[in-house]
This record gives structure tokens, C-alpha cells and sequence, in this order.
């Protein structure tokens, strides 16, 4: 069966069916073609939704969409502007701390794209910079999102392969870090050859206080949620709960902007952005009950353990496969995918669960902006108005980056394992 599912899944992929009815759609043929029933597509779909930690996932993408419907997100720019504005590509920097602020809310690469794109490159093509660079810089920034917690990739990662989500969580703020120092070194050294402007906030200390004092509350939600799971408060999902109750309380007692309509604007965003990753889960789950069945992991993982010798050599055939299916599968589908099959590979050379999960998330985050399908490459050049082939070509350097922080995470354990 595992053969036909593979060439239908790519057959309907290709003429761009969408990600959960191709795979629907594979597993169907298979199944007819094997002679077992279609009953088993309705048994196995919501079998994978049975998981209470699950539950985080709406909770957090709703917590995160109540704060960037108000005024956090202006208050996070002016932030940003105040602490790295007065360097070279200035504006371009402040993509990248707002990603790092933004992503301790929102957990989601797509929200960050969207939300940090339409505020600040219509600014920077204003000030001279290149709609392609401007577009490329938000594409790649947008991803520091997926490993900054709460991570929604994380999450769904932590699920599939049986790992704590506490331990995920925490290993993804270095990467996270490491990914924006590099994006960031990149942004200064493309601003000096092109000599784009210094963006300074006016105002100083002074300003840098009222603008810190609003901001604070809601830039303490990723330390709030790290606290609580790392000392065993309460568990990730009660914890997504408590950051809507939070998100709530900031809203309506500090910036006082929570009205029913933002509400209601929160809970549509959350719904749709829920109901296509649960779409995804649920048809990954009949796909994983064939690859179960006829015991493909176990086999894969026998074949790469008598074929590369080392272990390194492992790590690097998982990269190579990693990037190939990034740049042609969305993250969420992706690790869905792939995960069950790559733990049991990781297992017959012991590489680290949770490293491996870091591995897989940065890994496929490169394909959020990587053609054909890539998700906040359209994003940003659709809202800078220039062309694809434009903006993948002014993102060159910072694919040089983001390997070097694969290649930093995949072979120094240190970094994703406490």
C-alpha cells in the first residue's frame, strides 16, 4: 500500500490539491487497491485527536491573536525601533527583534509574517530599501516563531513522537536566539554594502521607559509560560489556558483595548487557523496507521543503519530528506509526517529525541521560504509587491544562516539538550 499512497499523495499534490485531501485522497486509493475498506479512513481520523495536550494548541493561537489584535504590536516595533533602530538597516533589524517578541506570543511563523509584514515593510521600501530584501528579511525573521515558545510545531512534534513538550519548549529558546543573532549579522552586513538608513525611534530613555512599561506585560507571556511548565505548576495545556485568561487581563486592565469585535475577530482567526491543523493531524493519522502497519519505520530505520556507517553520516541524510520534503510540504505536515519515521532512525544511533525535534522544526522552517511552497516567501512578497524569484534571490544569504544554525544544532548536542 505504502507505494501507492506515496505516488497519489504527490499526483494530487502536484495538481495543487491541498495538503489533508491529498493524503485523504492517497490512503483511500491504497486501501481500495489492497481490498481493505474505507471504514478504516473514518476510524483512524479522529483517532489522533484523542490527545488532551492538544487541547494547547486553540489556546495558544488564541492568546497569541488577542494580543496582536491591540496595541502590543505597535508598542513592540516602537521597542524594537528604540533598541536597534540606530544601527545600519536599522528597520531590517527590528523585523528580527519584533519576530523574537512576537513569536513569545503568537507561536505561529504564518501570524508573524503577516502581522510584522504589513507594519513595517510598506515603512522600509519608503526608506530605500529593496522590496525584494525587505520581503526576504520578514520571510526569514517570521520563522524564528516555530522555536521560540509556545510553538505550535513544538507541540504537534512533542505529540507524534512521545516527547515532553516542557523539554521541547525550553530547547527551543537558544536555537531561537542563535537563528536571530545570525539573521540579524546578516541584515547589518547586506545594509552596509547597500547603505541603507539608520531608523532611530526619537525620544531616547525617556521614550524607551513609557514604551517598555505598556510592552512588558505581554513580552513576560513567553517567560510566564516557560516558569510554569519548567517548575511543574501546571501542564502545557492548562497552561494555554492560562495565557488566554492572561492575554485578557492585560487587554482589557492595561492597554484597555479588548472590545467584543476583537474578540470575536480572535476567535474566527483561531478557529480557521485550528481547523486546518487539525484537518492535517487527522489525515496524517490514516496515514501513519498504513506506514504502521506495514512496519515502514522499522524497515527504514534497518536500511539507513546497514548502509551509513556513522552517525554523522545519518544526521546528514535526515537533513538532506528534511529539506527536500520543507520545501514542498508545510511545517505542520511535515513533521506530522516525517517524525514517527525519523525518532525510530534516531533511536539505532541515539541521537536525543528532543535534539532531533529541534533538528526537524528549523529544518523545515527553511521551506516556510523556499519555492514552490513556500508560506511566508508569498506572504512578504505579496505585501512588498515584488516577485518571487526577486525575493529567493535576496534571501541567499540568509539560507547561508539558517544551514549554519541547522548545522550547529544538528551536531552540537549542547545546544538543544539540558
Amino acid at each position: 500500500m505504502t507505494p501507492v499512497l506515496i505516488l497519489v499523495f504527490f499526483a494530487l499534490m502536484a495538481v495543487s490539491v491541498p495538503v489533508a485531501h491529498a493524503m485523504l485522497g492517497g490512503t483511500a486509493i491504497a486501501l481500495l487497491m489492497d481490498g481493505k475498506p474505507l471504514a478504516v479512513i473514518a476510524q483512524r481520523l479522529y483517532a489522533p485527536t484523542q490527545s488532551f495536550p492538544m487541547l494547547a494548541i486553540p489556546y495558544f493561537i488564541l492568546a497569541g491573536s488577542l494580543m496582536m489584535h491591540g496595541k502590543f504590536g505597535e508598542y513592540l516595533v516602537n521597542i524594537a525601533r528604540l533598541l536597534v533602530g540606530r544601527f545600519k538597516g536599522g528597520l531590517g533589524q527590528v523585523s528580527v527583534i519584533g519576530s523574537v517578541m512576537f513569536g513569545g506570543v503568537s507561536g505561529s511563523a504564518v501570524a508573524d509574517a503577516s502581522a510584522m509584514g504589513n507594519a513595517l515593510i510598506p515603512v522600509q521600501v519608503r526608506e530605500g530599501y529593496p522590496a525584494p530584501f525587505a520581503a526576504a528579511i520578514n520571510s526569514v525573521s517570521s520563522t524564528i516563531a516555530v522555536l521560540i515558545p509556545p510553538s505550535v510545531p513544538l507541540i504537534l512534534y512533542g505529540l507524534v513522537a512521545n516527547v515532553s513538550i516542557v523539554d521541547l519548549f525550553v530547547a527551543g529558546v537558544l536555537p531561537g536566539l542563535l537563528l536571530a543573532t545570525g539573521i540579524m549579522t546578516a541584515v547589518w552586513w547586506v545594509a552596509r554594502r547597500r547603505n541603507l538608513p539608520r531608523s532611530p525611534l526619537s525620544g531616547g530613555f525617556r521614550a524607551f521607559r513609557s514604551q517598555i512599561l505598556f510592552a512588558l506585560p505581554a513580552l513576560l507571556m513567553p517567560i510566564f509560560i516557560i516558569g510554569t511548565l519548567r517548575f511543574g505548576v501546571a501542564t502545557p495545556t492548562e497552561v494555554s489556558v492560562l495565557s488566554v485568561a492572561y492575554a485578557l487581563l492585560i487587554g482589557i486592565f492595561v492597554y484597555r483595548d479588548i472590545t467584543p469585535r476583537l474578540i470575536w475577530d480572535a476567535l474566527v482567526e483561531t478557529g480557521m487557523m485550528t481547523g486546518a491543523v487539525m484537518l492535517i493531524i487527522m489525515a496524517s493519522g490514516t496515514i501513519q496507521w498504513i506506514l504502521t502497519a506495514e512496519q515502514v519505520p522499522q524497515t527504514l530505520a534497518t536500511f539507513v543503519s546497514s548502509h551509513l556507517s556513522e552517525p554523522w553520516m545519518v544526521v546528514l541524510a535526515l537533513n538532506v530528506v528534511m529539506l527536500i520534503v520543507g520545501a514542498f510540504l508545510d511545517l505542520p505536515a511535515a513533521v506530522l509526517l516525517l517524525a514517527p519515521l525519523f525518532v525510530t532512525i534516531g533511536k539505532t544511533i541515539g541521537l536525543d529525541p528532543v535534539q532531533l525535534g529541534l533538528m526537524m522544526v528549523v529544518n523545515l522552517s527553511i521551506g516556510l521560504y523556499t519555492p514552490p511552497v513556500g508560506t511566508t516567501l508569498f506572504i512578504s512578497s505579496s505585501v512588498a509587491k515584488t516577485g518571487i524569484f526577486q525575493t529567493t534571490r535576496a534571501l541567499v544569504p540568509f539560507y547561508l544562516v539558517a544551514l549554519a544554525v541547522l548545522a550547529a544544532i544538528s551536531y552540537i548536542p549542547a545546544l538543544t539538550i539540558y
